[in-house]
């Protein structure tokens, strides 16, 4: 039985895809990552990416017997693991091998989205028998993030006695499984979900949650790990449950009737192709410009180019997606899309 889909959750996917192009725009063309505010928006955009995916990988009642996580890691490898290294060839080419560090080139999300499908699977099954299976979950998680993050913060100071094990971290993206915290809360939110929006309901929790985000965001950032960590989990904890309880309580201005949702929702449907394309369409040479942009100090102008610029990239993912996937083949090696799952996907 295939589940209907809920329209706000692929509004706020698209929105967060958005931010995802915004971000690189910043980066990849213009050489600044806090640019156009988007020093605030790091801290929100990948935790609400990665709750909405443990979100969508939750399903009630599975039980992970072997024909079922055979069958579950077999086609999420499908989807995530082939398209991305066959894109990350025609992306890097003659620079392939040297870009399958921690974050392949840009490509890192689809990679370490597959290990947190994982992650996630190992734990449950280690949990199955517990009387408070999720919260073990969630605790092996938090061990998981906080771990990571450590590994990240004194990476310089420990990789020379790692040996080949630094190869291998590198390769399976370790310190990016610091977001793998926010997957298994979305996986959470999705399972106990009434309770979920009972306590989002709320105004005070509401009143809390922007209150700390706001703080986190105008915490400075240091080189102490503890300190960093705690801003990384709180604003991103804050950041992802602020966007959801906005795009849940005004659902009716993204639903299908609606300019504004229908758009949303088509890009929250095409996530995996817009962000495999895109970084082919980042006009990079923009970066000469980069100084002349930053010099105005003008954060609206910031944000008005910076913008403009991730649509049109935007744009050009959708026309490019579309044409690929009228392609059976194409649109299975590349985007991971059986026929009978296009409505899926």
């Amino acid at each position: 039985m295939v589940q209907k889909r809920i329209e706000y959750i692929d509004a706020m996917r698209g929105f967060t895809m958005i931010l995802v192009v915004y971000s690189h725009v910043c980066m990849f063309c213009f050489g600044d990552y806090f640019m156009a505010f988007n020093k605030v928006l790091f801290l929100l955009r990948l935790p609400c990416f990665f709750f909405i995916s443990g979100w969508l990988f939750y399903k009630a009642g599975r039980i992970w017997d072997s024909p079922t996580v055979r069958q579950v890691i077999s086609h999420k490898f499908m989807v995530q693991i082939v398209p991305t290294v066959i894109f990350l060839a025609l992306h890097e080419r003659t620079q392939f091998f040297h870009q399958l560090g921690a974050f392949k080139g840009g490509y890192w999300f689809t990679f370490g989205l597959f290990v947190f499908f994982v992650l996630y699977i190992l734990s449950s099954l280690a949990f199955q028998r517990c009387r408070h299976k999720m919260f073990w979950m969630l605790l092996t998680a938090l061990v998981i993030s906080a771990t990571a993050s450590w590994y990240d913060a004194n990476y310089r100071q420990i990789s020379g006695q790692l040996g080949c094990g630094r190869e291998i971290l590198g390769f399976l993206g370790f310190v990016t499984w610091r977001y793998y915290l926010f997957f298994v809360l979305g996986a959470i939110a999705k399972k106990y979900f009434d309770r979920f929006l009972e306590l989002t309901d709320r105004h005070g929790i509401q009143f809390i949650v922007v209150a700390l985000f706001c703080l986190m965001a105008a915490l400075p950032v240091t080189d102490w790990w503890s300190w960093a960590y705690m801003r990384f989990a709180v604003s991103g904890i804050c950041g992802m449950v602020m966007v959801f309880t906005f795009f849940r309580q005004f659902a009716s201005w993204f639903a299908k009737e609606r300019p504004l949702g229908r758009s949303l929702q088509y890009v929250g449907t095409r996530t995996l192709d817009i962000y495999l394309l895109h970084f082919f369409f980042l006009p990079e040479f923009l970066m000469t410009y980069r100084d002349v942009l930053l010099s105005r100090h003008q954060l609206w102008l910031e944000i008005i180019v910076v913008l403009v610029l991730a649509l049109v990239v935007l744009g050009l993912c959708l026309i490019t997606s579309y044409v690929l996937r009228l392609s059976p083949f194409l649109a299975k090696y590349l985007f991971g899309v059986q026929k009978s799952l296009n409505s899926k996907l």
